[in-house]
C-alpha cells in the first residue's frame, strides 16, 4: 500500500517506547543487563548448583526474555524507531507542535488515509470483477499486457520502436488553384496562419496558447503539466501550407522540448485528439521518425486510463501514478461519450505504427461493452459508468458530450478502407435514431438537431452539433437503401441553418448555442450562450459541402466567416474569442486557441483549395482535424500484422 500502514502510529507499544528502552531488563544501548537478568557468562556458573528441571526452566526464563526483546525490536510497526534507540544514540523526543499546526496535520493525514482507503477499495473491486471473468478473457488480457510490455521495454530501453513501412503520403501538398481570385483569399487564410503563428512564437513559445492581448502564455488544466499544444496541434497546417521553417522550428521544440514524464492529472480526450492525434499525422504527412516515437509513448501513458472494471477509460487521468477519475459533475461518476468515443482513429493508428496490439484491443472492446447495452429508442445517452458499465443519465446529444461519438463510427468504417462492417452498422442505425428522435424543422423551415432529456426535447442546437453537416455528407454515399441524397440534402440544411446561425449575429459569427423556441430562430437567447471561442465546425461543414457538391455558396459563407474574424477576434497579438456576437464592440477573450489554428484555418485553407489537396479518399480527419491515412490491407501486411 502506499504511505505503508493505514493505521498511524503516533506512539509505541507498551512494550517499548520511542526511546528504545523495552523494560528493566534491556539496556538502551543494547545489550541484555541490569538486575532483572543474569550476564550469560554468570548464568553458566551457577546453573551447575542447580537440578537439571531447574536449569531448564531458567533456561526458558532467559531465551524468553531475549526472544521479547528482538522480537519486539524487530516486528512492531514502529521498530524503525525502536532500532534507532536501541542501536544509535536517541536524540531528545521533538516538541509537540502547536494545536493549530496539530490539527491541520491531523486533517492532511486523514485525507491522506481516505484516499488510500478509497485506491484500496477500488482495487479490490476490480480483483474482484476480474476473478469473475471467463478464464480465457483473462489469459487474452495477460497475452496483450506481455505485448504491450515488450514493446514498451524496446521503446524506452533504446528510444526505438519496431520497423514501420513508411508509405510516401497522397496529396499533402496540392497545387495553386487555377483561379486568381480563389488563390488570392487563399493566400490570405494563409497570412492569418502566419500571423497567429508568429505571435504565438513571439509571446508565448512552448506554452500551450497564447493570450494575445496579455501577449504572454496560456495553459489550460486538460493538459496537466504538459506543454505546447499549440505547436502539436499546428504541425500538420504548418505543412500543407507550405510553411516548411515554421514547420521545423516546430519539429525541433517537439525534439528536444515535448515531454510526458509529468506529475499531473490530464483530460485523456484532449491530449488524445490533439497531441496524439497531431503527432500521428506529423508523422504520416512528413515521415519523420520523431513523431511516431513521441505518438507511441504518449498513448502508452494513456493506457491505464482504461483500467476499470469494464475497460471503459476514466476522463482525467494522472500521468505519473496512473491513477483514473472522471469529472465530478458526469451523472454518478459517469465517463462521457464523446471522450471514451472519441479514442478509435487514434488507437487503432498507434497500433499501426507500433506493432503493438494493445491499442486497437483497448478501444475495440469499448465498442463490445457498446454493443451490449440496450440503447433506449436506439438512441446513446452521453454518460456511462465504467464500473457498472450501465447508462447514467438519459441526456442524447449530438452536439457537447455525445458529437464526435458518431463521427468516429463513420470514420472508422471510412479509415478501415471500409471493411469494419460493425462500426458501418452502428452508424448508419444511429443516425436514423437521431434523425426519427431528435431531427426537427422550425416553423420557417430550418432543420436543426435537438437535444433528449430523458425522452422530452429541448430544442436548442449548440456550435459544437454543427459539425454533423459534414459528417452526414461525409457518409452519405454509404448509405443504406439508396438515401444517399436524403443525407446531403440533410448535409446541405443543416449548413443552411448553422450559417443562419452565424447571419444573425451582429458579428456574423455564431454563438455557442442557438434556440428555436419563444418565437426565436437559430438566435442565442441566453448570455452565457453568446460567445464565440474560434470554434472551426461550422467552417468544417462549409468544407466537406464544398468537396461533394461545388456549389461556390459554400465558399462564399466561409469567406463571410473570414472577414468577419479579421474585423472582430484580430488583435495586436493574434487572434481572440469574444463574449457577445451580437454586440457591435467586441469584448476579448483574450485566448487564441490551439484548434484555431489545427482546424479553424486549415479547413478554410482547404475550402480554398483544390480536392487534390488531402483528398478524401485518401485521408481521414480525427476531430481534431488532423489528417490520418486510410489504413488498407496492404499496410497492414506491409508492416508485420496480418488482419
Amino acid at each position: 500500500m502506499p504511505g505503508g500502514s493505514l493505521l498511524p502510529f503516533s506512539s509505541v507499544s507498551p512494550l517499548g517506547s520511542a526511546g528504545g528502552g523495552l523494560g528493566p531488563g534491556c539496556s538502551p544501548g543494547g545489550g541484555v543487563s541490569g538486575p532483572g537478568l543474569l550476564s550469560l557468562g554468570s548464568a553458566g556458573r551457577k546453573l551447575s548448583g542447580f537440578r537439571l528441571t531447574e536449569k531448564f526452566v531458567l533456561l526458558l526464563v532467559f531465551s524468553g526474555f531475549i526472544t521479547l526483546c528482538f522480537g519486539a525490536i524487530f516486528f512492531l510497526p514502529d521498530s524503525s524507531k525502536l532500532l534507532s534507540g536501541v542501536f544509535f544514540q536517541q536524540s531528545p523526543p521533538p516538541q509537540r507542535p502547536p494545536a493549530g499546526l496539530l490539527g491541520e496535520e491531523e486533517t492532511e493525514l486523514g485525507g491522506r488515509l481516505a484516499r488510500i482507503r478509497e485506491e484500496h477499495e477500488r482495487a479490490l473491486r476490480e480483483a474482484k470483477d476480474t476473478l469473475n471473468r471467463p478464464p480465457d478473457d483473462i489469459k487474452r488480457d495477460i497475452q496483450r499486457d506481455k505485448d504491450r510490455i515488450l514493446v514498451q521495454g524496446r521503446v524506452t530501453a533504446g528510444g526505438k520502436l519496431p520497423p514501420h513501412v513508411f508509405k510516401q503520403p497522397v496529396g499533402v501538398v496540392g497545387k495553386e488553384p487555377s483561379d486568381p481570385a480563389v488563390k488570392q483569399k487563399r493566400d490570405t487564410i494563409k497570412e492569418m496562419m502566419k500571423f497567429s503563428w508568429d505571435n504565438y512564437k513571439r509571446y508565448a513559445w512552448g506554452m500551450n496558447e497564447l493570450k494575445p492581448i496579455q501577449k504572454q502564455g496560456h495553459s489550460s488544466n486538460l493538459f496537466g503539466n504538459i506543454q505546447g499544444a499549440t505547436i502539436v496541434d499546428a504541425l500538420d497546417t504548418l505543412y500543407i501550407m507550405g510553411m516548411m521553417d515554421e514547420f521545423k522550428d516546430a519539429k525541433e521544440w517537439v525534439e528536444k522540448n515535448l515531454e510526458f514524464n509529468v506529475n499531473a492529472e490530464v483530460s485523456v480526450f484532449e491530449v488524445n485528439i490533439r497531441f496524439v492525434g497531431g503527432l500521428l499525422s506529423a508523422y504520416y504527412i512528413s515521415g519523420e521518425e520523431v513523431f511516431r516515437r513521441k505518438a507511441v509513448e504518449l498513448g502508452e501513458k494513456l493506457l491505464p486510463a482504461f483500467n476499470t472494471p469494464t475497460g471503459i477509460p476514466w476522463a482525467l487521468l494522472n500521468i505519473k501514478s496512473g491513477i483514473g477519475r472522471n469529472w465530478p459533475w458526469a451523472s454518478g461518476g459517469s465517463s462521457i461519450l464523446a471522450e471514451f468515443g472519441t479514442l478509435h482513429l487514434e488507437f487503432m493508428h498507434l497500433t499501426q505504427v507500433s506493432g503493438n496490439p494493445v491499442f486497437a484491443e483497448k478501444v475495440m472492446n469499448i465498442r463490445k461493452v457498446l454493443n451490449r447495452l440496450d440503447k433506449p429508442q436506439g438512441l446513446y445517452p452521453n454518460y456511462l459508468n465504467p464500473s457498472s458499465g450501465q447508462w447514467g443519465q438519459h441526456h442524447v446529444s449530438v452536439g457537447g458530450l455525445g458529437d464526435s461519438y458518431y463521427e468516429y463510427l463513420l470514420k472508422a468504417w471510412l479509415m478501415s478502407d471500409k471493411t469494419d462492417e460493425e462500426a458501418k452498422k452502428m452508424y448508419y442505425e444511429s443516425v436514423q435514431a437521431v434523425e426519427t428522435h431528435l431531427i426537427r424543422k422550425s416553423s420557417s423551415g430550418l432543420t436543426y438537431i435537438a437535444e433528449w432529456k430523458g425522452g422530452l426535447l429541448e430544442h436548442k442546437m449548440g456550435h459544437l452539433t454543427c459539425f454533423a453537416g459534414g459528417m452526414f455528407a461525409l457518409g452519405a454515399d454509404g448509405a443504406p437503401e439508396d438515401k444517399t441524397g436524403h443525407h446531403i440534402e440533410l448535409a446541405a440544411e443543416i449548413a443552411r441553418t448553422c450559417h443562419e446561425s452565424y447571419d444573425r449575429t451582429t458579428m456574423k459569427l455564431g454563438p455557442e448555442a442557438f434556440r428555436f423556441d419563444g418565437g426565436v430562430e437559430a438566435i442565442a437567447t441566453r448570455q452565457n450562450e453568446k460567445y464565440y471561442i474560434l470554434r472551426p465546425e461550422v467552417i468544417e461543414t462549409y468544407m466537406y459541402m464544398w468537396r461533394f457538391t461545388h456549389d461556390p455558396k459554400y465558399r462564399q459563407w466561409g469567406w463571410e466567416a473570414v472577414q468577419a474574424l479579421e474585423k472582430y477576434c484580430r488583435v495586436e497579438g493574434g487572434y481572440s474569442g469574444v463574449r457577445d456576437v451580437y454586440s457591435a464592440h467586441p469584448n476579448h477573450d483574450d485566448v487564441q486557441q490551439s484548434f484555431y489554428l489545427a482546424e479553424t484555418l486549415k479547413y478554410l485553407y482547404l475550402l480554398f483549395s483544390d480536392d487534390d489537396l488531402l483528398p478524401l479518399e485518401h485521408w481521414i480527419f480525427n476531430t481534431e482535424a488532423h489528417p490520418l491515412p486510410i489504413i488498407t490491407k496492404s499496410d497492414t501486411i506491409q508492416n508485420g500484422k496480418s488482419k
